[in-house]
Order: structure tokens, then sequence, then C-alpha cells
């Protein structure tokens, strides 16, 4: 039994390891200690540079977290994207302001053409279904096919994906000064969401945060 359509029910969400509690306000990691409601970030984002202003993950990439992303983007189970906008809504609250656009991490049009759909954009529609905002599904466009990021470090999944997105020129006239909220699946080195992120402050946005339905943790 669950409590509505598509839900979790009572031992699988237990076994899911969603975040709360105390977070890093970049990269959404789960930190040790008390939420006191002032910005903390963890290690990684103390020495790196993050082209994003704040970010939120709603869930761990291990255990049942990382078997509902896998069924998501490799198992057809496009089910996974209706609760996952509200596990999404749920983590980007404090991120979420009136007025902000949503968009997803976008596919190269030859991996979407094999693949049929974005799993980043299934999660971001609900996203926006949850939240009211407004959805914009082709905002940012892969130009350049990319290697697979699986077996990269961080420097190479870095330079593999370095001016790889782009604002569509259809949208231009909207992303100048706005609030753009980027969704993906999976956040791992942070690669994907920093060009995306650049492409949008290329293109005039006002802010940029970011958000995943799950976040890869060193200590899983």
């Amino acid at each position: 039994m669950v409590e509505d359509a598509f839900g979790l029910c009572g031992a699988c969400w237990r076994e899911t390891p969603f975040i709360t509690g105390l977070v890093c306000d970049l990269c959404g990691v789960p930190l040790p200690g008390e939420d006191t409601g002032q910005p903390v970030h963890c290690d990684d984002c103390l020495t790196l540079a993050r082209p994003w202003s704040r970010g939120r993950a709603a869930m761990r990439y291990d255990g049942n977290g990382r078997k509902l992303a896998l069924a998501l983007k490799h198992g057809d189970r496009h089910d996974v994207a209706y609760p996952g906008g509200k596990w999404l809504a749920r983590a980007a609250q404090p991120m979420l302001s009136p007025g902000m656009v949503i968009a997803p991490v976008p596919l190269h049009w030859t991996r979407l053409w094999s693949r049929r759909f974005n799993q980043s954009a299934l999660l971001s529609q609900a996203l926006a279904r949850e939240t009211g905002l407004a959805h914009v599904a082709d905002l940012l466009l892969r130009h350049r096919r990319t290697q697979s990021l699986k077996g990269l470090d961080r420097a190479g999944r870095h330079a593999t994906l370095d001016g790889a997105i782009r604002v569509n020129p259809r949208h231009i006239a909207l992303i100048k000064g706005a609030r753009v909220l980027v969704v993906d699946d999976v956040m791992t080195s942070g690669a994907t969401f920093s060009a995306a992120a650049q492409a949008c402050y290329a293109a005039g946005a006002g802010d940029v945060c970011v958000v995943a339905l799950a976040r890869a943790v060193k200590d899983a």
C-alpha cells in the first residue's frame, strides 16, 4: 500500500537515503551537525569554484536512491519522475522564488534520439508542476556531443564538458536577468552543472541554482 499514486511503500521509503538536516549550501551534500539556518559549505565547495549560487539534492546516490535514479535513466521507469518532482520540490524549497525559470540539463540530439527521452527533462517538468514555476525544456542546448563521463576523474569531466552547453538562441531574451534553476538526475563532480551554469551566466542570467535527484557522496 502507498499513500498516493506512484509513491513509495513503507519499506522502500525507509530504505531510500533522502537527504535531510544540515547540507552544503552549494552542492547539497549532507553534513554533520545541526542546521542553524546559516549557509555552510563542504570541504570540496570550500576549495572548488562553483559557478552557481546554491545547490541541493533530494537523496544520496546509493542504495535505493541509486536504484531509483538508474531505473529512471536506463530502465524506462518514467513513473519515477512523478514522485521525483515532489522530492525535488522539497529539497529545492530554500532556493525557490517567484518568477524563477526551471530548465533541465540537456542531452545532445543524437543521445536523445537513441534514448528517446531526457530523464532530466522529465524531472524538471515534474518539479515545475509541483512548484507552479515556469518550465522551459529547451532553454539549454548541448551543441557538442561529449563522451561518457563514467570513469573520468573530476578534471576529465570538467574538460570534457567545457563549452558543450549553450543557451538556446530562441530564449536569449527570456534568460536576461532571470533566476534559473537547473535540474539533473545525478550530481557527481558538478561538471555538468558547471557547464550549464556558465552557459546561463554567459547569456545574461541574474542567478543560477542547481538541484539533482541524487547526489554522489564520498562516504556513502
